[in-house]
């Protein structure tokens, strides 16, 4: 309460009554912050900008651009889970009964204008201003809410993929110096335990070590799939963006740069091919294909599938797979996010698979890639004609 605007004092200024010994409980203030590290304003907040100076109950709001989508839920649970509060969202699609579980008094939008002049009008009250937009619309309108989010002065969280090309993402990091906000990648595998574990067993081994791994990820999507925008390539990017930019960015995170990208089978439905990485040599297979799924998962009624082998020792990650989100609002929170261009590498690669010739069953291809390609659902004519 005592806190001037023009002189952001660290933290015990702004509790005259916390002492030094006994660090009043950071929970009590800042529900993500740990007791142990009392620090002060700027690393509890640090999105906090000198120029304005708010206190940490202002820095708790958040808005959703896509909330009806299939992602946002989890979205949903783990700004609830981190102690934050959602204000606002918007879905063309007003199919969103599950803000009843989460936040019953978020203002709902079915039109993006009107979202977007409430946003406005909060932040020109000054009160209530959103300081953090969460974004899980369909890949292709990433890029745009993305620029809302920072343009409205408010921090970003998108889900993967970031954007559809490489050249979004210079231009996002011109906007963020313009606004002095900044945008954060959901990249949960990096949060696994396995996958954690893996790069540290990675970068104690040898330096010039190289690993041999096999990557298989098949999950069944039915005819909706080409129906819904995830089955226009210019929307969703295709498969290898899809449904497998988050495994991309985890090779390249544990084993280095790529060195080289070849595409052995390429179709609506699945992706195969070879990567060399630094420290790594990938054969992978991605499809939704039900029928590309091993037979004893079918048979056990299982539409998902994961594999990853190196050396010949099976990788497991599947269990915690899909609860990594409030982790990662939890590091975002706490200053510890992925920035922007931590997600470059990645979205170059599938930029690159999406765009490269196939060139058939040569050299080091995945097992599965010798699977019959089979054709779309809604054409007429043969695979491959």
């Amino acid at each position: 309460p005592n806190l001037m605007d023009a002189d952001c004092k660290s933290a015990s200024a702004r509790e005259p009554n916390l002492k030094d010994a006994d660090c009043k409980s950071a929970s009590a203030r800042e529900p993500n912050l740990k007791d142990a590290d009392c620090k002060s304003a700027s690393a509890r907040e640090p999105n906090l900008m000198d120029a304005d100076c708010k206190s940490a109950s202002a820095r708790r709001k958040f808005a959703i651009v896509g909330v009806a989508g299939y992602i946002a839920p989890r979205h949903l649970k783990a700004i609830k889970e981190t102690g934050y509060e959602l204000i606002a969202a918007v879905d063309k699609f007003d199919s969103v009964g599950v803000l009843d579980s989460y936040f019953p008094n978020a203002s709902f939008f079915t039109e993006f204008e009107r979202f977007d002049r409430h946003i406005e009008l909060l932040r020109r009250k000054g009160e209530g201003a959103v300081d953090f937009v969460s974004v899980c619309t369909p890949n292709y309108l990433h890029d745009a809410h993305i620029r809302f989010g920072l343009r409205v002065g408010a921090d970003v969280i998108c889900e993967k993929p970031l954007v559809l090309n490489p050249w979004n993402m210079e231009a996002l990091a011109q906007i963020e110096k313009e606004t002095g906000r900044k945008v954060y990648n959901i990249l949960q595998l990096r949060l696994h335990p396995s996958i954690v574990a893996l790069k540290q067993r990675i970068g104690q081994g040898p330096a010039d070590k190289n690993y041999a791994l096999d990557l298989t990820y098949i999950t069944a999507r039915g005819k909706w799939y080409y129906t819904s925008w995830k089955g226009d390539v210019s929307k969703s990017g295709g498969i290898a963006t899809n449904i497998g930019v988050h495994f991309y960015d985890m090779l390249s995170w544990v084993f280095g740069e790529v060195k080289e990208n070849v595409v052995h089978v390429a179709s609506h439905d699945r992706v195969s091919g070879f990567l060399r990485f630094k420290n790594a040599t990938v054969r992978y297979f991605l499809s939704i294909n039900e029928e590309t799924l091993p037979a004893e998962i079918r048979k056990a009624g299982k539409r998902t599938y994961r594999l990853l082998e190196m050396n010949g020792e099976e990788i497991e990650f599947s269990d915690g797979f899909t609860d990594l989100h409030t982790e990662s609002y939890r590091q975002i929170l706490n200053g510890k996010g992925f920035p922007l261009m931590e997600a470059m590498p990645s979205i170059q690669l599938v930029h690159d698979i999406r765009h490269a010739v196939p060139i058939g069953l040569k050299g080091e291809y995945h097992p599965l890639a010798r699977l019959s390609l089979t054709p779309h659902p809604f054409s007429t004519s043969k695979p491959g004609s």
